[in-house]
């Protein structure tokens, strides 16, 4: 267990509070063991944005109090905790001891005196304890002295329940994940994404070894869910989870499998982004987001930032800022005063431009000649400012510019290319927009 004091846990610790009976009003103290380690700290910050109303997305929990216990906390604090909890987390635990013989003290032993406190304080509310999948005892895991403790904790809920009939809710956690996991210590994801983000070596053993994974933000939904009284009960097959609302385990619904190689893998390309512009595929919910989420929590204060390459001439600037395999890129442009920027056109390519500053007009042409009219098309104008943003395509086939239209100040000019710039098949041809006796419309003046 590391060392912490449960006031530098959870801020304001609260050691003088009304005495009455909590929850009558509808409101939650909220006890949480192990307060300051990672789940814990990630629970304890979470769970204050609700009490302070910062977070307004669970209008169902309303806290008044948040007691932090960790292991420098005293006898008395725990019993007044214990004492006025509505809710218990348990999450208190040993991961790493000296002698494996700390683990059935660490996490077996403190379960015991918590759950006596609560019987000694006649306090019933709900208990959750955090297990683990190694409880399971089953291939990788058989044997395993830490899956041990976890078991005899889970039997002594188990009793406690029968015993009280508190609900208890026990859940069997896989691997975890998140910010301010602790690296070198018992997750293999922090020891990569530290040591990656900080240039420092390390070793995969074997890349094919695939790892279940849960980050720390579905685990704490999970925890609000139960606070709701919508945890999620299950049984187990082994390792597997089989959903049973009548289950007397508790898991949270989504998880990732991924290997050694995959995850080691991603951060690799994540670390190299700001050299190669190249954001990898990152979908909502998918574990590649999370993981980079994660990464860059490891990130030393000197590579928070980093710089780009500037194509730079007597016109202004192009910079590229983000590429993408699937979604094209972003880029700045920024044009000198009088200046005018493009006069070429694409067959397949597509962009959108946005002014975040100045005074511009961006005209288009369809290139070659309207069969109806034996004519060129017309010129397509838009003026555009940057005290009025707004998004302006242009289109495969239609040759375009942007001019910049005040004498003192810089255009600047936001672009949003549907593909990657590639040098060897740009499919970008020169084509003046603005030729002598081109009809000129402007659509948002209404004379189309």
């Amino acid at each position: 267990m590391e060392t912490v004091h449960a006031a530098e846990a959870v801020t304001g610790f609260v050691n003088t509070v009304d005495e009455s009976r909590t929850g009558d009003n509808g409101k939650l103290r909220i006890l949480i063991t192990g307060s300051n380690g990672f789940v814990g700290r990630n629970l304890v910050w979470n769970l204050k944005e609700i009490r302070d109303g910062k977070n307004r997305t669970r209008p169902n929990i309303d806290i008044t109090e948040i007691y932090g216990i960790d292991v420098d906390s005293t006898t008395e604090e725990l019993e007044l905790a214990c004492s006025r909890a509505d809710f218990v987390f348990n999450l208190a635990g040993v991961n790493r001891p000296k002698d494996d013989a700390e683990f059935m003290e660490g996490n077996f032993g403190f379960a015991s005196t918590l759950l006596n406190t609560l019987k000694k304080c006649g306090n019933t509310c709900p208990v959750m304890l955090s297990s683990s999948t190694q409880a399971s005892l089953t291939g990788r895991f058989e044997g395993s002295e830490y899956g041990k403790s976890k078991l005899a904790g889970e039997e002594l809920f188990l009793n406690y329940a029968e015993e009280t009939e508190s609900k208890v809710l026990i859940y069997r956690f896989p691997n975890l994940f998140g910010k301010w996991c602790k690296p070198r210590y018992n997750s293999a994801v922090a020891t990569f994404c530290h040591a990656v983000a900080n240039d420092e070596e390390f070793t995969v053993n074997d890349r094919s070894t695939e790892l279940e994974l849960l980050y720390i933000d579905d685990l704490i939904n999970e925890m609000f869910d139960a606070l709701e009284g919508k945890e999620h009960h299950c049984e187990f097959d082994g390792l597997d989870v089989i959903p049973n609302p009548q289950g007397k385990y508790c898991y949270v619904t989504v998880t990732h499998k991924a290997t050694l190689g995959e995850i080691v893998d991603l951060l690799e390309s994540f670390k190299a982004m700001p050299t190669t512009l190249y954001l990898p595929s990152i979908p909502d919910g998918s574990f590649a987001k999370k993981l980079y989420s994660t990464y860059l929590s490891y990130l030393p204060a000197e590579k928070m930032a980093y710089t780009f390459k500037s194509n730079v001439d007597n016109r202004g600037n192009f910079t590229e800022l983000i590429r993408t395999l699937d979604h094209g890129q972003v880029s700045i442009n920024v044009a000198k005063p009088g200046i005018t920027r493009g006069e070429h056109w694409h067959n397949s390519k597509w962009e959108i431009f946005i002014v975040v500053s100045g005074h511009g007009l961006i005209q288009e042409r369809r290139i070659g000649i309207d069969p109806e009219t034996n004519q060129g098309y017309p010129v397509i104008e838009f003026e555009v400012t940057g005290e009025q943003m707004k998004a302006i395509q242009m289109i495969p086939g239609y040759t375009h510019n942007i001019i910049n239209l005040s004498s003192t100040q810089d255009l600047v000019t936001v672009m949003w290319a549907n593909e990657a710039f590639d040098s060897d098949h740009p499919d970008t041809f020169y084509e003046t927009v603005d030729r002598e006796g081109d009809e000129k419309i402007n659509p948002e003046k209404g004379n189309v």
